[in-house]
């Protein structure tokens, strides 16, 4: 599908070519290797001016703003903003918990179907773009590349990526922290389920290496509302002891730790300042990703 005439069952051609029509923009300057549609740290050659600064030997005279001379008898150097290409590095949760799914799709499907989409957004625009998939360890991983051969290869990788073991997301957002060294736009598909206090530390290690940070928080519909009619036998998918109770008795103890927890996540998340979407796997993904792709094409990434 779209790269190498396989059908990939996460993929919707018709999907990627509506989602097409709106660009995936970064949040903070990138640091790439070839010209592109976001902001950089640097300066350099495009059409938005920055600053004047002094002219000092060896500068362009090209660059020179003779206007500027004429007002100031003084030699000003034009500076513009550079444009570059970013780094997108998906980061996919494949502990055992993201196996589950309560309606057609399990998080899995849902976390391949969001990845594959922005990967293939990604590179249609010239961006390079990696997958990482994490569950005790760091599982497997592919660096970025900006070649649309590159995809089949991803995609394989996305395709076979199989949920199973406890989670440790917390530990490798760490570890992934001290590897990817150049900015980059990390997006992250987990259902999160750790200590909030513990992913912030993480989150804010990722800000501090001056990474934009996104996490799509994948949940199920019978996560949030608990909505069970009879005594249910409830399993760990990460391997923990299973546990037999009549949801009418656990409902509003449920409840109310879900509350607390979301809301811990919310704080989390606002003071780290991290990108944070939650998603009921049950929502329209294209919607989601159009809503994730416009609010940052109104604020015009760094522009």
């Amino acid at each position: 599908m779209v790269t190498d005439g396989r059908r990939r069952s996460f993929l919707d051609p018709q999907v990627l070519s509506r989602l097409a029509a709106v660009p995936l923009f970064a949040r903070r300057p990138m640091v790439g290797n070839v010209s592109g549609i976001h902001s950089s740290p640097h300066r350099g050659a495009s059409v938005e001016f920055a600053e004047y600064r002094k002219y000092v030997a060896g500068d362009d005279l090209r660059r020179l703003d003779w206007r500027a001379y004429g007002r100031s008898d003084r030699f000003y150097i034009k500076e513009f903003e550079a444009d570059t290409n970013l780094r997108c590095c998906l980061i996919l949760d494949t502990s055992g918990s993201m196996r589950f799914g309560s309606g057609n799709v399990t998080k899995i499907e849902y976390a391949r179907r969001l990845g594959g989409s922005l990967a293939y957004l990604a590179v249609q625009q010239g961006d390079a773009v990696g997958l990482t998939t994490v569950a005790e360890e760091i599982v497997r991983t592919v660096p970025p590349r900006r070649t649309p051969s590159h995809l089949s290869g991803l995609f394989d990788m996305l395709e076979q990526a199989q949920p199973q073991g406890e989670t440790r997301l917390p530990e490798r957002l760490h570890e992934l922290a001290e590897t990817i060294r150049q900015r980059a736009l990390i997006v992250i598909l987990s259902d999160l389920f750790v200590e909030p206090t513990a992913l912030q530390k993480a989150f804010e290690h990722l800000r501090f290496r001056k990474h934009d940070v996104v996490v799509f928080h994948l949940l199920d519909p019978l996560e949030l509302g608990f909505t069970f009619q009879r005594p249910m036998r409830f399993l760990d998918l990460e391997g923990g002891p299973s546990i037999f109770a009549e949801p009418n008795d656990i409902y509003d103890r449920y409840q109310q730790a879900l509350s607390e927890y979301l809301a811990k996540m919310t704080r989390v998340v606002h003071e780290a300042a991290i990108d944070y979407h939650r998603v009921s796997i049950d929502e329209d993904y294209e919607k989601v990703l159009r809503h994730f792709l416009t609010a940052r094409t109104r604020s015009g990434g760094l522009r």
